[in-house]
């Protein structure tokens, strides 16, 4: 089950919630922690490619010819992890749509202003024929929603309509997603949880803490 309001879909499934408490779970290990991530990450990319374009082809099985609906080779899918922690749901992504291209963007946070700070863009200047490029944008985490914002309008940049683009996220907050949604009212977001807000730290709360740090286990002494 899914529930839509102004673009954003929380994805509702027995898997999601039973994932969602593994990872929020402080004690589990970084082993458990990724497994359950790319669970979440399964379900959620299932969901956000649910409309992608499909076209008629002839093929031929082993008894005889026929017609099969396939993905249409016109389009271009694009998975763009915002590194480092999207890397969790693009290893799934790519799994599930083995065509696709993966551009990776890099942002860190600011801790001070909570600002992204870029530090790598491995997409190119401009596409081609943008009428026909899907961009899924994936982060775990939607919490001030300014790296979010920042990679949207890199694309918006580049030439890829906004209608075009899917931004794919684990946890959620009110305040981000006023953010993007305010902006870019036709961005399609999917994610599995909406948590209560923000804490002084810019951190979700309840949340998960450091994705990223949980993901690659660099806590710091």
């Amino acid at each position: 089950m899914t529930m839509t309001l102004n673009n954003v879909t929380v994805v509702k499934h027995p898997l999601c919630e039973h994932n969602l408490g593994v990872i929020r779970d402080k004690d589990v290990n970084s082993d458990g922690f990724k497994n359950s991530m790319k669970r979440l990450a399964t379900i959620l990319i299932l969901e956000a490619t649910k409309n992608l374009p499909l076209k008629s082809y002839k093929i031929e099985t082993p008894i005889k010819k026929c017609s099969v609906q396939k993905i249409d080779d016109d389009y271009k899918i694009i998975f763009a992890p915002i590194l480092r922690a999207g890397l969790a749901i693009s290893d799934v992504a790519s799994a599930v749509v083995p065509d696709a291209s993966i551009q990776h963007v890099g942002m860190y946070r600011d801790e001070t202003t909570l600002e992204p700070v870029w530090y790598y863009d491995k997409t190119p200047v401009h596409y081609e024929n943008p009428d026909k490029i899907k961009v899924f944008i994936l982060d775990p985490m939607i919490a001030t929603g300014n790296s979010a914002h920042a990679a949207v309008a890199l694309f918006l940049k580049k030439g890829i309509k906004i209608e075009n683009m899917t931004f794919v996220s684990i946890l959620s907050c009110p305040q981000g997603l006023e953010l993007l949604t305010g902006d870019f009212p036709e961005l399609k977001i999917i994610t599995a949880q909406i948590d209560e807000g923000l804490n002084e730290r810019g951190y979700i709360v309840p949340g998960l803490g450091d994705a990223g740090d949980r993901l690659f286990n660099t806590f710091e002494k």
